[in-house]
């Protein structure tokens, strides 16, 4: 009964083994410390659940999503799975999707998980903390 117990865990185990969430080697990694102010105005589309705004900062700039209430995300807008080059800045679509140019590959703005058949690489998040009523502070440390 053990041995039969091991190898279910051991098949459990090697089964689930998933290499898509390797560490991506593609994308440099820089340091990111950025302070942003909802109340400036060329965050005013943050201010409701849904909006999404561009900022300076990372590789190739910031996209800054409002998730949820006081909830936010960051991504990298360097396209994960290419080296960074003037097409690989992705674009936000539709205000659901990040898109690349280099390739047309789509990412989720949710979650950052690629859409695209092939893309391996889910988009670079980055931390963001509320550090006061109308302030981010995003960070990858």
């Amino acid at each position: 009964m053990k041995k039969i117990l091991f190898l279910l865990l051991a098949l459990s185990f090697f089964s689930c083994n998933d290499n898509s969430n390797e560490f991506n080697t593609i994308l440099p990694e820089v340091p990111v410390n950025k302070t942003v102010f909802l109340n400036n105005p060329e965050f005013i589309d943050l201010q409701v659940v849904g909006g999404w705004a561009y900022t300076t900062g990372g590789i190739s700039g910031i996209i800054i999503y409002h998730s949820g209430i006081n909830t936010f995300l960051a991504y990298e807008r360097s396209a994960p799975h290419l080296t960074p080059q003037a097409c690989s800045q992705m674009v936000v679509k539709n205000s659901l999707t990040m898109e690349c140019a280099c390739d047309d590959s789509v990412f989720n703005i949710l979650n950052g998980a690629p859409m695209t058949d092939g893309v391996s690489y889910p988009a670079k998040q980055y931390r963001v903390l509320n550090t006061g009523p109308n302030t981010l502070q995003i960070t990858n440390f």
